[in-house]
């Protein structure tokens, strides 16, 4: 199968240290789908593009706030493969795709070796950039909020903590009139064996954006609850509009953060030198969130992970908080 007899590139629309995402029509239907290639030749992108590739398939059913992975398609020189199709093949085969997939990448490393994600393509761009084109807006700020916490609700319960949350790997989509957020890039995420409660997995290895790592990750000793920290810096940063600027890519993005001099330091990397600190929370205007919000980001940002909501307590909480209700916009 040639890769441009069923989906032809329109555009590219993304670009980063994983590899390229373009904007692709699915030759037969004409529908628009999102293509992520990611090149195999050294260990790193192999491992990234397997993490994403199982937990994707490890879903036994969609959820409406997590991207949809349609097929992902091996390419070793000009030869196209499918490995999976809404995941039918069997973990047999997908571990023989994966055990030669690592056995390729020291063969030769200059060969063109890819694995292409083929995903629902979402029109809205990534959350940061959404939300900052836009007027600070309480209603659409709580369902985003539901949303999110309803997609990693759905993500710890199918044993998968993504380890990487942040507005810039959130999609929107407006397939269905009203925006709908998506939790994409699962190249950090780890899919947990067994089938019992995720927060008793604990991790090791130190990863995910700095200003949004947990103090525990910092230690390189965490669990799923370091999913919850990285939403309550979301949260809090949507919610007040506090940003700071990327070093590397001069961007502007969504983030809470302690000012030390000139320095912006990560909340979880302040907390961890001052487990004792008090948040201020909120930090520009105490009319822009109720308490109950603010309890809420308290519970999500606690030092002590044992002190900190997981996310099945998240997602009943979200839903009790008098924040952006259609009752309180006459109030604000």
């Amino acid at each position: 199968m040639a890769m441009e007899a069923k989906y032809s590139i329109v555009r590219e629309v993304g670009r980063g240290s994983y590899g390229v995402v373009y904007e692709a029509i699915v030759n037969q239907t004409r529908s628009k789908v999102a293509v992520k290639r990611m090149h195999c030749n050294v260990p790193e992108n192999v491992e990234l593009a397997l993490q994403e590739f199982w937990a994707l398939q490890s879903i036994q059913r969609q959820h409406e706030n997590v991207i949809q992975l349609e097929e992902c398609i091996l390419q070793n020189g000009q030869v196209f493969q499918p490995i999976s199709h809404r995941y039918r093949k069997s973990d047999s085969h997908l571990l023989l795709i994966e055990t030669c997939l690592k056995g390729r990448r020291c063969m030769d490393p200059k060969s063109a070796c890819f694995l292409w994600f083929v995903m629902e393509f979402c029109d809205g761009g990534n959350m940061n950039e959404y939300l900052l084109s836009r007027s600070p807006d309480a209603q659409l700020n709580n369902s985003f909020m539901r949303q999110l916490s309803s997609a990693v609700a759905f993500l710890h319960r199918n044993q998968i903590v993504h380890r990487d949350l942040k507005s810039d790997n959130i999609l929107i989509s407006h397939r269905r009139g009203s925006p709908i957020v998506k939790v994409a890039d699962f190249g950090l995420s780890k899919v947990c064996q067994g089938k019992g409660n995720v927060n008793q997995h604990r991790f090791s290895s130190a990863c995910g954006s700095n200003f949004y790592m947990a103090p525990e990750v910092w230690e390189g000793h965490y669990t799923a609850k370091a999913d919850i920290f990285a939403l309550g810096i979301i949260f809090w940063a949507m919610v007040e509009r506090i940003t700071f600027r990327d070093g590397d890519t001069e961007k502007e993005l969504l983030g809470t953060y302690i000012c030390q001099g000139k320095e912006l330091i990560p909340l979880g990397e302040a907390l961890l030198e001052n487990p004792n600190m008090k948040l201020q929370i909120p930090l520009k205007n105490k009319k822009s969130m109720p308490d109950d919000l603010c309890k809420l980001l308290h519970d999500m940002l606690a030092f002590n992970p044992k002190e900190r909501l997981d996310a099945f307590q998240l997602e009943v909480r979200i839903r009790q908080i008098s924040y952006g209700k259609k009752r309180q916009r006459s109030v604000s």
